[in-house]
């Protein structure tokens, strides 16, 4: 593949070469950060996990400067912190069993640019090589910066691939804000309760992040049960996690809807479903 950054990393656990591995993918997941892919992406990690026949893939788009630090990582210089974090993402990849993962190494500045076309060319580049079937992204409503400008990029390049890619479902998935609000009607409920101990151990190898000052790896678990638990108030659990996501189809396969408008309008829906609850009661 032509990408921009001669310091990409593309790596293949099994040692297929990598257009290949690439384009036997079915599930992609493009996140920003490392780390995110594990914490929003976990659906398609499971429905792929020892198939033969599915296969999911990792993108992340940053290259994890300015993540905090603690404890032995408390004297890392961001360049080292860089490639702690690369080496981390690889080891996810192996546990997961990950058709292949791609870290493309952009800054949070380039990500954020909107005049900036690098990062959507490789995504596009990404995409046709992939063609998967499901995408995860970042939902629009997160409150991280860099999530909803990757979400962006994202959304932009899956415009531009189309007919040739045309994915049959895109979500956008929770990491820095939970979709538990989200009316029932919107709400994408993704199962994740199958093999607990993959789940966990994802997360839990990103130990600059874990054991540098943020419990990831307790608070993904947290939700995934709190979700599981709360999900439905007058029925028992039928799964022991669940993560929600928003259909973010639409933007895709049609370019004049407007990206800004279409997430307001989940609000709008929400505003009105806390409304009508209220006032039938007052």
């Amino acid at each position: 593949m032509r990408l921009h950054n001669p310091s990409a990393d593309l790596f293949v656990p099994d040692g297929l070469a990598m257009p290949a591995a690439l384009a036997r993918t079915t599930h992609l997941a493009i996140a920003a950060h490392q780390d995110d892919i594990e914490i929003m992406a976990y659906h398609g990690i499971a429905e792929c996990f020892g198939q033969s026949d599915r296969w999911f893939s990792g993108v992340v788009v940053t290259n994890g400067a300015g993540s905090p630090r603690n404890g032995i990582y408390g004297a890392y210089t961001d360049d080292e912190m860089q490639q702690v974090r690369l080496i981390e993402q690889r080891k996810a990849a192996f546990v997961g069993e990950y058709g292949c993962q791609v870290q493309l190494g952009f800054t949070s500045a380039q990500v954020k640019n909107a005049l900036e076309t690098a990062v959507v060319e490789d995504l596009q580049e990404i995409l046709r090589t992939a063609r998967p079937e499901i995408v995860y992204l970042h939902n629009l409503a997160d409150k991280h910066d860099t999530h909803v400008a990757v979400a962006l990029r994202s959304i932009a390049a899956l415009r531009q691939v189309r007919p040739d890619v045309a994915p049959r479902k895109v979500y956008g998935c929770e990491v820095w804000r939970d979709l538990d609000w989200l009316p029932e009607a919107d709400k994408q409920v993704l199962p994740v309760s199958p093999r607990s101990n993959i789940a966990a151990a994802l997360v839990g190898v990103f130990d600059s992040q874990v054991s540098g000052g943020k419990r990831y790896d307790l608070a993904t678990a947290g939700r995934r049960l709190a979700h599981a638990t709360y999900y439905a108030s007058h029925g028992t659990d039928e799964e022991s996690a669940l993560t929600f996501a928003m259909d973010l189809t639409p933007l895709v396969e049609n370019r004049e809807l407007d990206v800004t408008s279409y997430i307001t309008g989940y609000i709008d829906r929400f505003r009105v479903d806390v409304a009508q609850r209220v006032n039938a009661f007052r």
